[in-house]
């Protein structure tokens, strides 16, 4: 069963006749199309992929199951016919579209066809993972840990964080991969307190704690790997810190199974963090789905009900953020397994020192 009749076969759960696909991610997901305007219906015999002159050529050659139709660059005029006889449901994906669009979409569509709220659909099959998505995130992670060694043997003590993040982005296109699947963090020093640093134009001293948060990007689909150096010896509340973060690590991978809640694995790691007296320190969840975007469901976090399935690829990423004095993140990629994961990311996660 092909990704766009699985979605089909959704669609009648929800009492819907069609899906309307607009986000691009989706739209990749479900067509292979990577082009920056098009969008999709899908439905039982249904399979209509709609784009403008600029993407012909290029829809001609990556959209092979769908019937292709060439409208103008505004998609929306494209769907004032085409519909199945009689009153449609069309389930839209109301996480992609603003209020002023769902009014212009209304307002072209016939009257027999009625608009329905539908987002997340496509997310939900996205989520497990297919062999052929584990092996472009198997590729993308491998990068990535290459990446790293490159950094570690080149040194980040007298090169700034933003020299830093440049040259190992450079690395993740010159070794074949499209680029990084996000901004790419490094923060050494009291900015490691911030979970979401940006790399500034100051150089790495030593004595201190540099956070790297970098992913590869191969084939679409994303890596992310956080590891945590040294610049040399570290003060023992940084030491402390670096130490306790492993162990919340090493206690979220070994929660990882298919059948565990995501707040099930978060309190594995979190347990760890608030017995050391830390917990306030540790204000996100333990992790996120990732595939072809870096943020997917399902997620690991203290809300999170939904339950972990084989096929499924997560981050598991405990941190302890220190204002003033810096901060500590640790994260690898994993796929759930019935009996646990499989660790993508291999680069080491001990106490390591870079200078």
């Amino acid at each position: 069963m092909s990704r766009a009749d699985r979605v089909a076969a959704r669609l009648a759960e929800q009492g819907l006749d069609l899906l309307l696909v607009t986000g691009l991610t989706n739209v990749r997901y479900l067509t292979g199309y990577t082009g920056t305007n098009g969008l999709a219906v899908v439905g039982a015999g249904t399979r209509r992929f709609l784009t403008d002159f600029r993407y012909v050529e290029q829809a001609g050659a990556q959209v092979t199951d769908f019937d292709r139709e060439t409208v103008p660059r505004d998609l929306r005029l494209g769907l004032g016919d085409g519909w199945p006889e009689g009153a449609v449901r069309l389930g839209f994906e109301d996480q992609h579209v603003s209020v002023r669009h769902a009014r212009l979409l209304r307002e072209t569509l016939p009257d027999r066809v009625e608009l329905v709220p539908a987002g997340g659909l496509v997310e939900a099959e996205r989520a497990v993972k297919e062999p052929g998505e584990l092996a472009a995130i198997r590729a993308a992670a491998a990068l990535t840990d290459e990446v790293y060694e490159v950094v570690a043997d080149q040194g980040v003590v007298g090169r700034t964080e933003r020299e830093i993040a440049i040259a190992l982005e450079q690395e993740m296109r010159l070794r074949g991969g499209e680029g990084p699947a996000f901004a790419s963090i490094v923060a050494s020093g009291p900015h490691g307190a911030q979970p979401h640093a940006l790399p500034r134009d100051l150089a790495v001293e030593r004595r201190v704690l540099v956070t790297l948060d970098i992913g590869a990007k191969v084939d679409g689909y994303c890596a992310d790997c956080t590891r945590t150096w040294a610049t040399g010896e570290l003060p023992d509340e940084l030491a402390e810190i670096h130490a306790l973060v492993l162990r919340a690590q090493e206690a979220g991978v070994a929660a990882v199974r298919a059948g565990l809640a995501g707040r099930e694995v978060d309190a594995a790691a979190r347990d760890v963090v608030d017995a050391a007296g830390f917990g306030e320190q540790f204000g996100h969840g333990l992790g996120h789905g990732v595939g072809l975007e870096i943020h997917e469901d399902p997620r690991l976090a203290q809300t999170s009900e939904e339950r972990l399935a084989p096929g499924h690829v997560v981050t598991v990423e405990p941190g302890i953020y220190v204002p003033g004095r810096g901060g500590a993140r640790i994260e690898d990629l994993v796929v759930v397994t019935e009996e646990g994961c499989e660790v993508l990311t291999s680069t080491t996660k001990a106490p390591r020192v870079v200078a």
